[in-house]
């Protein structure tokens, strides 16, 4: 039985030709796509200092996560090895059980939890521990699950977009959306339609699935952050500024809590 940690030991390879560049990088733009997680996730942390002072530390963690995706993306990409897919897809998980955690809103904790966030919390944790024990049956199934947690993400967002008349908020949301659907089409396209990729010698969709995903981090990020002040920062401002400036048409948007409470 080979090792997971041999070359191409997972069940799971992308389009992309692999060693077209180096006897040591499998997919080498499937690899150094991933250098966006890098870029965009220390940037987040510090955009976002006023924002996770005032609601929770916790908030680091998310990112923290959201980086450690993008270094075992590249492990996995540049091995194609089994236990390179798992890292990569276990700490998508848990990250995506943070951010349950944070700030998923107390209107549809379940009933038995009432509005107690810890539960909210240990209960996530079990069934994240669960989850992560599944992940070794079948793993070429994984991503597909994680592409149905993310679905539900949006569908929660989705309920708090329609009850809020939030010019900011819809524009967030949908930005988020479009980005998303983006990026998933490009992950579908590279696994549904490979060989016809190859016939054209296209084999970057998938790099374009990590610089989208990436780019649809802050904004989803930032979606959930308004939808959460709702509950949690009663009585403050949040105001959404974008990177590296409010005037330009690109940017990546950050939120910065007032010091001042509303006025009742």
């Amino acid at each position: 039985m080979p090792s997971i940690f041999t070359y191409q030991s997972s069940e799971v390879d992308w389009c992309e030709s692999n060693y077209q560049y180096s006897e040591l990088v499998a997919e080498f733009y499937n690899t150094f796509s991933n250098v966006t997680f890098f870029l965009i996730g220390p940037l987040m942390m510090f955009l976002m200092r006023s924002y996770a002072q005032k609601r929770t530390r916790g908030f680091y963690l998310f990112v923290v996560l959201f980086m450690a995706i993008g270094l075992f993306s590249m492990y996995f990409h540049m091995t194609l090895s089994f236990v390179g897919q798992i890292l990569d897809e276990l700490t998508i998980l848990w990250m995506l059980a943070s951010g349950y955690c944070i700030w998923l809103p107390r209107c549809y904790f379940p009933a038995f939890l009432g509005k107690s966030r810890f539960q909210l919390s240990c209960l996530v944790l079990i069934i994240t521990v669960f989850s992560t024990f599944l992940s070794f049956l079948r793993p070429v199934i994984n991503a597909y699950a994680l592409n149905c947690i993310a679905i539900h993400i949006l569908y929660l967002i989705f309920l708090e977009y329609k009850k809020v008349n939030d010019k900011e908020l819809h524009h967030i949301v949908q930005v988020s959306v479009v980005l998303w659907a983006f990026a998933l089409t490009s992950w579908i396209s590279d696994r549904a339609l490979c060989s016809f990729w190859q016939r054209i010698h296209f084999f970057y969709l998938h790099s374009i699935w990590h610089v989208f995903i990436s780019i649809t981090f802050p904004y989803g990020m930032v979606a959930m952050a308004l939808i959460d002040a709702r509950y949690e920062l009663p009585g403050h401002t949040l105001k959404v500024h974008y990177w590296p400036r409010d005037t330009w048409p690109v940017g990546l948007p950050y939120v910065e809590v007032s010091q001042e409470d509303k006025s009742c």
